[in-house]
């Protein structure tokens, strides 16, 4: 690790703490040429392989905008999408693959915006699932119901 003030190539680590969520490794370092002090935090990678076959970093920030996009209109709070968001990356980083398929993080998702809105879980497995026509629509409809018990 490069200090950042000199530059000097080699750095000390002094302290090393997990983040409050475990995603991340906090460091304390210390330059042995300036001395100087800073911060460094150190998370692990997780790629994403779309149908297209380019691979991308995982965006928890890209998840909550495509279900805030599905939650237009509806009764969902900023911070509800926000535990959505890190419930989906939970999910996705428990798995413990460095490269996951689009088609997986999108399943993630589904779970947790059927529990947090119905309606909004419908607008997404329109769009995820390609819903062309009515009947797709009944099915997905008559599934949920079944699941609460309603005839």
């Amino acid at each position: 690790m490069h200090c950042p003030f000199c530059r000097h190539p080699d750095t000390r680590v002094i302290d090393s703490r997990s983040t409050d969520d475990g995603a991340a490794i906090r460091r304390r370092r210390t330059c042995p040429e300036c001395g100087r002090r800073f911060t460094t935090q150190e998370t692990v990678l997780l790629m994403v392989s779309k149908r297209s076959g380019v691979t991308e970093p995982f965006s928890r920030d890209k998840v909550v905008a495509g279900v805030r996009r599905a939650c237009q209109g509806r009764p969902v709070s900023e911070d509800s999408l926000a535990q959505l968001g890190q419930r989906v990356e939970e999910v996705i980083r428990a798995k413990g693959a460095a490269e996951i398929p689009s088609n997986e993080v999108g399943l993630a998702i589904l779970g947790p915006l059927r529990e947090l809105d119905e309606v909004a879980y419908l607008r997404f497995a329109s769009v995820y699932r390609g819903f062309e026509s009515l009947a797709d629509f009944e099915a997905e409809i008559k599934q949920l119901k079944a699941e609460k018990g309603e005839s």
